[in-house]
């Protein structure tokens, strides 16, 4: 079995040194679907029933 453990090591290095890139496009990439959905949660309790307004009393 080879020994792959150099191989992470330099990955990881050269990972780290490209600076937090990655993690702010997932965080701003997930604000923006809970931004949508909380979005759409919201709206949809505005909706009216079907149109007819009449029944409410």
């Amino acid at each position: 079995m080879p020994d792959v453990t150099p191989d992470v090591v330099t990955a990881l290095a050269a990972a780290s040194g490209q600076g937090p890139g990655a993690l702010l496009r997932i965080l701003l990439l997930a604000s923006m679907v809970g931004a949508a959905l909380l979005a759409w949660l919201l709206l949809r309790g505005y909706r009216s029933n079907g149109g007819d307004d009449s029944n409410n009393d």
